[in-house]
């Protein structure tokens, strides 16, 4: 079967950046060792620092320097990459650049194609698409389509203003929010795992499900991100996003096809289904929490407000969990509850769903008591489901013990299993903005957490630090989910072993 090997011209506004440098420029080099981007295509990298291309192109093949490849030549593919020093306010610097482009489109034979990505702080996005639309580089026979990194706005309000900015420039299809979570293998595995699967979708619903966990657990602090975390915090770094764009993919219903509409279509009636959650019971449905010192991996390490160009006396969390609840028919009485953090005991993303107990079990209190049954869907750093059953285990006595069924997705190959990067990349050239955020969902998302942002804004921490480094997070956390009778389960390597 022939490759789908699309046409454009990429450019990227701050390429000298930690994000092309790590993520973006390997995430191509995949595409195009793979075959998936043919000879026809060219990388224009913009950025305030003056680079020549010879300068440029050292850049980018340093930061793939790690892909060790026979038949792939590093020289061939960095000679793709072009510079080209620019001032996003000057309109000097747009006419320039549509020059460049213009010779590319020529050299490579692109047909007009180009993609915007913004891979840099949002201050200047609306400047940007304002001026690409002004000074024609949009204007070509071909497509142009606005790629936009998180955060797109820091409330509803911020980012209302910056979707009406960017939508004089370009419209609703034009516009690409990337969600890296969403282009990782399993958090795309939701979708076949529900709706391909007999044994699960008749009990996806609250006659059968108890509760679900999702977790999303890091072990490194903020590091050199101390600036930008102490204006966005876990709960608009992580909940208004990841975690948000994963409960939608769980409790959606079924599309009518699976095409990018009808998917968003259904994922947004979820986020309106969201229970919201009025200011004054905001600490009754989520927990806040702030690292302090302790040893992560064996190495001591300091708290937050320890940390570089964070405030010694911040207010900013760096963990949250909640509970989420969803009113429509589906999923009514059933709690989600979500938890992510830094400095936590394991790195890992995980979803568990626990099943209701059978209402009456005949093996109940023999031998060891029964465990309920759990689906685990690994996300990272693993990739794969457990499925955790009972059963009988030799012996002939009656009684059950717990026995997993495991699928592991990435354990064979790692290396060459797609980054989400790679997948959104490659989606966004093809025009397939399945995996990216619709403005439906981006609104919503920011007027469920405003509230909840609003609350903790008004009432200062008065616990900061409530948890240790290495831990799993506050006290807190856990009688969140004890008030209603169920507990969290063990993440990453330890899921294997759940107690």
């Amino acid at each position: 079967m022939k490759t789908n090997t699309p046409k454009s011209i990429i450019v990227i506004f701050g390429a000298t950046g930690d994000l092309a440098k790590r993520k973006l420029f390997p995430s191509i080099f995949r595409l195009y060792r793979s075959g998936k981007l043919s000879e026809d295509f060219a990388v224009v990298g913009v950025a305030r620092r003056s680079l020549s291309n010879e300068d440029f192109r050292e850049n980018v093949k340093q930061s793939i320097g790690h892909f060790l490849e026979k038949n792939v030549s590093h020289d061939t593919f960095a000679s793709h990459f072009y510079y080209h020093p620019f001032d996003v306010t000057n309109v000097v610097s747009y006419q320039e650049l549509k020059s460049l482009l213009s010779s590319l489109d020529e050299q490579y034979n692109t047909e007009g194609n180009r993609i915007f990505y913004l891979a840099m702080a949002p201050d200047f996005f609306g400047t940007i698409a304002d001026n690409l639309k002004k000074q024609g580089l949009t204007s070509t026979e071909g497509w142009s389509r606005l790629v936009i990194e998180k955060p797109f706005g820091q409330n509803y309000e911020s980012a209302k203003e910056l979707n009406e900015q960017i939508r004089q420039a370009f419209t609703e299809d034009q516009i690409y929010r990337i969600d890296h979570y969403l282009g990782k293998e399993m958090v795309q595995n939701i979708e076949v795992i529900r709706f391909a699967n007999a044994l699960f979708e008749p009990l996806w619903n609250n006659h059968h499900i108890a509760n679900i966990q999702i977790t999303s657990s890091e072990t490194l602090g903020v590091e050199d991100r101390g600036r930008y975390y102490e204006s966005s915090g876990a709960l608009r770094d992580m909940v208004q996003n990841h975690m948000l764009q994963m409960v939608a993919l769980l409790a959606m219903e079924p599309p009518i096809k699976l095409t990018t509409d009808e998917i968003r279509s259904e994922k947004v009636k979820v986020l309106r289904a969201l229970r919201s959650v009025p200011e004054e019971q905001v600490d009754d449905y989520f927990i806040r929490g702030q690292y302090g010192a302790g040893i992560v991996d064996e190495d001591n390490v300091v708290g937050y407000r320890e940390e570089n160009s964070v405030n010694p006396e911040s207010n900013t969390e760096t963990f949250v969990s909640g509970k989420l609840l969803i009113d429509n028919f589906r999923w009514a009485g059933v709690p989600f509850y979500i938890r992510t953090g830094k400095r936590m005991t394991e790195k890992s993303t995980e979803i568990i769903i626990q099943f209701k107990d059978l209402p009456m079990n005949l093996y109940f209190n023999r031998g060891k008591d029964i465990r309920p049954n759990l689906l685990v869907i690994h996300i990272q750093p693993d990739e794969g489901i457990t499925l955790h059953l009972n059963a009988q285990k030799g012996g002939g006595h009656a009684s059950s013990t717990p026995i997993q069924l495991n699928y592991c997705n990435n354990c064979g190959d790692k290396i060459n299993t797609p980054e989400a990067y790679e997948r959104l990349l490659y989606d966004c050239m093809l025009g397939d903005a399945t995996n990216f955020t619709h403005w439906d969902e981006v609104a919503l998302s920011w007027k469920f957490v405003d509230t909840i942002s609003q609350a903790w804004e008004k009432n200062k921490a008065k616990n900061f630090p409530n948890y240790e480094s290495g831990s799993m997070g506050p006290k807190e956390s856990d009688a969140l989910l004890e008030k209603d009778g169920f507990h969290w389960w063990p993440v990453g390597t330890t899921s294997y072993l759940l107690t």
